[in-house]
């Protein structure tokens, strides 16, 4: 079984929750209904991510319009969709990622479990919960920038059942060996396919890799941007999984050791 998957990588701008949404509108227009099964939005995607206090002009609660009009879009153009937003509960800030599906129903929500130091450690509050979920017969999961560099996380989703791994980011031009290294040895050493979700361009103080990349199971790039705003898009053999696995079962021996140490 293939699934169509493609990631939306925007140049970055000061503008409102609504204009992103055009913005990604026109791209869905420009592809066709049902041109794809899932687009993945990159982090923070419809407040952006270094937008100083409007950050919590922009933030929402996992009902609010914002999110409304996402189902709206995915169910007319026939597309499941990953975005990200500043989730408002009470008086906790979240940075969120919400998987609408084809038909606008809400397919998954997670929330950030690992904040680096700084803006994210002193903006946001950790989420707590894992990440699997299942879409057109498959099994998937929700890592968002930080939380794919730590190879555990990546392993435990692996183990939960993963096999297609969505990490929206906001990684910088000075970090492009997480995208460019890490990010395809995620996929390899796991034997997943792994969609990166970034940025271009700048934004305040962020100079965006851009990059964003689709990656196979046995490491290769499927698609990969370059620095400017533009969709991407691949066609995921699921066969591939079980034969990547089947040739370096980093799963199956891992498994074995745990339970014999």
């Amino acid at each position: 079984m293939d699934i169509r998957v493609a990631i939306f990588q925007p140049v970055a701008r000061e503008e409102t929750p609504s204009a992103r949404l055009d913005r990604l509108e026109a791209q869905l227009v420009e592809a066709g209904a049902n041109a794809f099964d899932l687009l993945l939005c990159p982090e923070l995607f419809l407040s952006g991510y270094d937008v100083g206090d409007k950050i919590r002009e922009f933030a929402e609660p996992a009902s609010g319009p914002s999110l409304a009009r996402v189902g709206v879009l995915a169910k007319k153009y026939e597309t499941a969709l990953g975005v990200g937003y500043p989730e408002i509960e009470g008086q906790e800030l979240y940075n969120s990622v919400a998987v609408v599906g084809k038909s606008g129903e809400r397919l998954h929500d997670y929330r950030k479990r690992f904040l680096p130091p700084g803006y994210e450690g002193d903006t946001f509050t950790a989420g707590r919960d894992d990440s699997v979920f299942e879409f057109m017969g498959q099994r998937f999961a929700v890592l968002i920038c930080y939380d794919v560099e730590f190879p555990e996380n990546v392993r435990k989703a692996a183990k939960g059942g993963a096999e297609i791994i969505l990490a929206p980011t906001a990684l910088r031009s000075k970090w492009d060996f997480v995208a460019r290294k890490m990010i395809p040895t995620r996929a390899f050493e796991n034997g997943l396919f792994l969609l990166y979700a970034n940025y271009a361009g700048r934004e305040r103080n962020s100079e965006y890799l851009g990059e964003s990349v689709i990656v196979a199971p046995d490491g290769r790039a499927l698609a990969l941007a370059g620095d400017g705003e533009e969709v991407i898009s691949a066609n995921l053999d699921m066969a591939e999984i079980s034969l990547a696995r089947h040739t370096l079962p980093y799963l199956k021996v891992m498994g074995k050791n745990s339970q014999s140490s």
